[in-house]
């Protein structure tokens, strides 16, 4: 073993790890037991940000209970859209919180590192309209008279503020040196990929002012989509997402379809480096591959939440299992619903 081969493996291993870092950001959604995040000395003690996201959380404290947030929002949204899949998005209680899947350059951390930019984007958002912060409010360039007649009004999303601070927090990682730049292209697409996601679909909502309801006046502010509707379009793009390599064109380099019979993928694609395993067996070599066995898989589902692909060929067994659902609700005046508790005898199915 040559001091060359030694020295490169040192290396690989050292960029394997700075890469892992870029989304252990995540883990401030497990870490409840630090209470609010509201002087510079926590920023020192939350696990997950490098040091530059730790100076930004120095000079930005107040926002970072809504970054927080931002996290769960991303997790949350995450094992929602998964939930019918063999990756779900499980979580660990380690670094990076999904476990190794979100190093590689799979569609999956693709999905990933865009959901987390978009939740980011909307929380800290939201937080602005809240009035939960001094630096940002309502966005005050939306003012006057829209071409359709109504009067701006109410307070409109400050969605640049949200959108200017993930860019800020989420993006340094990967514009610091030591990342691969095939890599970090994919990651920084990816997460503006997430964030377009909200820009593209923020839509306007209206109050009418008059006699008995009548809309003379018309008020209008221009609100974000909720975030289920976030999830679903990133979720689209995932299912349709384009793998690309690093090329270089005069004295940049660029993500290309690896396939050049495919269109270029747009500012609003996902795109990956590398196909992703099939998920089927647990690795205890690899943090998060978790495998199916034990999944609840749907018998007569040919999709991929059905038995055959859930199971990967393993086959699966079935067990008769009690449910307790509500039944017989009736609405009484006033003003609650109150329902009876109805027990029923359901098949489930498993992976084995």
């Amino acid at each position: 073993m040559t001091a060359e081969y030694v020295l490169r493996s040192l290396l690989m291993l050292f960029l394997a790890l700075l890469s892992a870092n870029a989304s252990n950001w995540l883990y401030l959604a497990k870490l409840s037991s630090v209470g609010s995040i509201s002087d510079e000395e926590t920023c020192e003690r939350l696990r997950g940000l490098i040091q530059r996201q730790v100076q930004i959380c120095k000079r930005s404290v107040e926002v970072m209970d809504a970054v927080r947030r931002g996290a769960q929002l991303a997790i949350d949204e995450c094992q929602f859209q998964f939930r019918n899949r063999r990756w779900n998005c499980s979580t660990l209680e380690t670094m990076p919180v999904f476990g190794k899947i979100v190093t590689q350059g799979t569609r999956e951390a693709a999905f990933v590192y865009a959901i987390s930019a978009a939740s980011v984007a909307f929380a800290v958002t939201r937080a602005c309209s809240s009035g939960e912060l001094e630096k940002c409010g309502c966005d005050r360039n939306v003012h006057g008279v829209s071409p359709e007649g109504f009067q701006w009004s109410g307070c409109s999303d400050n969605i640049a503020y949200g959108v200017a601070f993930s860019q800020s927090f989420i993006d340094v990682r990967e514009r610091s040196k030591g990342q691969s730049p095939s890599k970090a292209l994919m990651n920084l697409h990816n997460n503006e990929a997430g964030r377009k996601a909200i820009l593209s679909h923020m839509r306007v909502e209206c109050k009418c002012h008059g006699v008995s309801g009548s809309c003379e006046v018309k008020t209008c502010w221009k609100a974000m989509p909720p975030f289920r509707k976030v999830g679903n379009v990133i979720k689209e793009k995932f299912d349709g997402a384009t793998e690309v390599e690093q090329r270089k064109v005069g004295t940049t380099k660029v993500l290309v379809p690896r396939n050049s019979q495919f269109k270029p993928h747009t500012d609003q694609d996902l795109v990956y480096l590398e196909p992703s395993p099939d998920f089927c067996d647990h690795d205890p070599r690899t943090p998060g591959m978790l495998g199916t066995a034990g999944r609840q898989c749907n018998r007569t589902s040919k999709a991929i939440d059905g038995c055959e692909l859930m199971c990967c060929g393993r086959g699966f067994q079935t067990e008769e299992v009690e449910v307790v659902d509500r039944c017989s609700c009736k609405f009484h005046w006033c003003c609650y619903v109150k329902c009876k508790q109805c027990r029923k005898m359901v098949e489930m199915h498993t992976c084995r």
